[in-house]
């Protein structure tokens, strides 16, 4: 029964992997092709001022960063810390529970 249990999890987290992993293409997808709507409007509409820049960074800016997240990269807030943490506040509430 516990091995079913496991593989079922398992099978879930990798499920949840390949449906961020297509998430993040999506956004890339969408960057990709609006970003040239954008340079155009703005090469045709108001060649003097050139604010596409402000677009292609700001939102190059989060689609590297939901790589990042999605691929496992992102130095902060990993799974990794996030057990991290879970364990030591486990361990804070045991040892608090010890001493009343």
């Amino acid at each position: 029964m516990e091995t079913n249990y496991a593989e079922a999890e398992r099978y879930y987290q990798a499920q949840e992997k390949v449906k961020n992993i297509r998430k993040f293409y999506e956004h890339l997808t969408v960057y990709l092709l609006c970003n040239p709507i954008i340079i155009a409007g703005n090469l045709l509409f108001s060649p003097g001022y050139l604010y596409f820049w402000y677009s292609l960074l700001g939102w190059g800016v989060a689609v590297v960063l939901h790589g990042l997240k999605t691929f496992d990269r992102f130095p902060f807030f990993s799974k990794k810390w996030e057990k991290r943490k879970i364990d030591e506040i486990l361990e804070k509430e045991k040892n608090k529970q010890k001493w009343e």
